[in-house]
């Protein structure tokens, strides 16, 4: 095989790259590991056909959260269809760059311990159809079945840097082997379970070392200050570091955290169904001077969504939309200001014109036995949602309410990229909003309670306890509080997952969620609840379909009735914040409330089923005994 073969090293979902797996980040492939590289390395220049992904409030919060108008352009990732039966198909050649990452390896025979470029280590991957196979060996073992693997220890700090982790100096105690220059070292790992069992010896002294030397806060004196390394960029930055670094294990949690933005593709209030295409495009639409230049361009794949339309109506729809005053256009800076146009398309009537990404058709009733508790059921039969990566972060997940408590790394050696990568996938959903009536009185008479005081008091310690050694200025420990609105909901929210994943022909996975609780200058009360699964273009039905009436009536019966008996209680039932606790929910565990974390927008925190169905002090839930099925 020629080497044009050893290129792809494995496959990841669009998805993942947001949420998972994106740039900086550690992939497991099967045999080794690989970190995903910046968008600098990123290449289009071989893909035929491919254009941005068009969402034009997306693209202003992104402006925003990276700190500049710079960005341009949401990019899907790098990709081709392949061939499958084609042994020189060019998608085999192109997709998303990666390097091996730790760089150290270690053999599975003889237990040599040595980087990459030591030249100790080669690389088989001949089959151009099974990337899951390539791997390192140990060409000098003169054993067989001498398979390398990647060591698993690295070393970073708060400020997002990452590094392999200093061996040699390990080893050695912060000098190098007295015997050579470059030692010969290796790595035996005895298991157990008394923590980590990991041996480095040096084969040139003798010396040796235990890596549970490293492990805790007492380990990290015996770490190297950090060198502000960013290999996902191939850089370290100039300003130096210099600041404490700590063990990482390659595949932990906190290796990575994605920061990312979201918006449903949904028109302007009162906008008509060629206004909001054209304003999606508009992107791409912005450079057609003429009318003349518009039928050419309407030829082009990227204009297809608007060939149900005459030339001459895109172009009054055109002028119209470059004509619009300032103030028209769109100015979402955060995440939740990204919520505002959605909560009115929503709620706003008459419902905005169907398109091919944002179809609503309004509920012909609610079930007589639920119509005191919502107001509006909306069947949403289709949907599209934007997402796009803006950073990372390591070792402290980023706060979406306070962006600057942790520390971004950017995707690029540009302070402010032109462009960002973005996924996006469709769907359908369910919209429910609760009695606005219900919900404020709800809200004044929880006020005040020990209960409602006992959430705030966690969330303080919550943030007290994340950031205490992070912080150099002082903060609000308030900020972001979304309030027991929010509580109610999202509790609701979690039920009705619970219940719906049962019937709707979806995995719960699939499922997701968008809260809007507001607050109380901007008070909301809805619920949606969609698919999101990148590998399913359009929708099955099966979620809309539980939003008819009769359907509907038995999901929330289901949803409340297991929401009020949880096989874990009393334990769940009687959990609640104490003094000093800083755990964000209670009355709620995993047989009875939690989702998984890919369906959940705040990983399974803000919740409580005593604000819902009466579980301790009856008074607390919105929905008594005496409306319970």
């Amino acid at each position: 095989m020629t080497e044009q073969y050893r290129r792809r090293v494995g496959t990841v979902r669009p998805s993942h790259l947001m949420f998972t797996g994106g740039v900086g980040a550690i992939v497991d492939l099967p045999n080794f590991a690989a970190m995903v590289g910046g968008i600098d390395d990123w290449r289009y220049d071989q893909i035929p056909e491919w254009s941005p992904i068009a969402e034009p409030r997306l693209l202003a919060a992104v402006r925003n959260a990276v700190g500049g108008p710079e960005v341009k352009e949401l990019r899907p990732a790098p990709w081709m269809p392949a061939a499958d039966n084609d042994p020189s198909d060019p998608s085999l050649r192109i997709g998303v760059p990666v390097q091996p990452f730790p760089q150290w390896l270690r053999c599975t025979r003889c237990d040599t311990l040595a980087g990459i470029d030591s030249g100790i280590y080669g690389f088989e991957n001949s089959k151009a159809r099974r990337p899951d196979e390539a791997r390192f060996v140990h060409t000098n073992c003169g054993r067989r079945n001498r398979f390398a693997v990647t060591t698993r220890f690295l070393v970073a700090c708060i400020n997002g840097h990452l590094d392999e982790f200093p061996y040699v100096t390990y080893v050695h105690k912060g000098t190098g082997c007295p015997k050579v220059s470059h030692p010969t070292l290796k790595m035996k790992d005895f298991a157990g379970n008394l923590g980590a069992n990991v041996n480095i010896e040096c084969t040139n002294c003798g010396a040796q070392r235990n890596m549970r030397e490293a492990l805790g806060r007492r380990g990290e004196e015996n770490l190297p200050r950090c060198r502000a390394r960013h290999p996902h960029l191939g850089i370290f930055e100039q300003d130096g570091c210099d600041v404490g670094t700590k063990l990482l294990v390659v595949g932990a949690s906190n290796q990575w955290f994605g920061s990312t933005l979201s918006a449903l593709s949904v028109p302007r209030t009162g906008a008509s169904a060629l206004a909001a295409m054209v304003e999606q495009l508009w992107p791409s639409l912005e450079p057609v001077t003429s009318p003349d230049v518009l039928k050419f361009a309407l030829t082009q794949p990227t204009f297809a969504p608007l060939g149900k339309w005459k030339p001459e109506e895109i172009w009054a729809a055109m002028q119209a939309h470059r004509s619009a005053p300032p103030a028209s256009a769109h100015a979402a800076l955060t995440q939740t200001d990204l919520l505002t146009p959605e909560w009115e398309a929503f709620t706003n009537r008459p419902l905005p014109d169907a398109t091919t990404d944002f179809t609503l058709r309004e509920a012909e009733a609610i079930p007589r036995r639920w119509d005191w508790l919502f107001s509006e059921v909306i069947h949403a039969e289709r949907l599209r949602e934007v997402r796009a990566l803006t950073g990372f972060t390591r070792l402290d997940a980023p706060d979406p309410d306070d962006p600057d408590l942790v520390v971004r790394v950017g995707l690029s050696r540009d302070a402010v990229p032109s462009w960002v990568p973005a996924s996006e996938v469709r769907g359908e959903g369910l919209f429910l909003r609760v009695q606005p009536d219900l919900v404020d009185a709800w809200t004044a008479r929880l006020r005040g309670t020990p209960e409602e005081d006992a959430h705030a008091a966690a969330y303080r310690e919550f943030r007290k306890n994340r950031y205490s050694d992070r912080i150099t200025a002082t903060f609000d420990p308030m900020r972001g509080w979304p309030g027991p609105r929010y509580y109610l909901l999202h509790t609701l929210s979690h039920m009705m997952i619970r219940a719906i994943a049962l019937e709707c022909g979806y995995s719960a996975a699939s499922l997701t969620e968008r809260i809007y609780a507001g607050d109380a200058d901007q008070a909301r009360q809805g619920i949606l609840i969609y698919t999101a699964v990148p590998d399913a273009e359009g929708t099955l039905g099966g979620l809309v379909a539980l939003g008819e009436p009769d359907a509907l009536d038995r999901i929330l019966r289901r949803a409340l009735a297991d929401a009020v008996n949880c096989s874990s209680d009393p334990l769940c039932a009687e959990r609640a914040p104490g003094p000093g606790d800083d755990f964000l929910h209670a009355a709620v565990c995993h047989v009875c409330g939690f989702v998984s974390e890919t369906t959940c927008e705040r990983g399974n925190r803000f919740l409580d089923r005593r604000f819902v169905v009466p579980v301790g002090r009856p008074e607390l839930a919105l929905i008594g005994s005496d409306r319970l099925p």
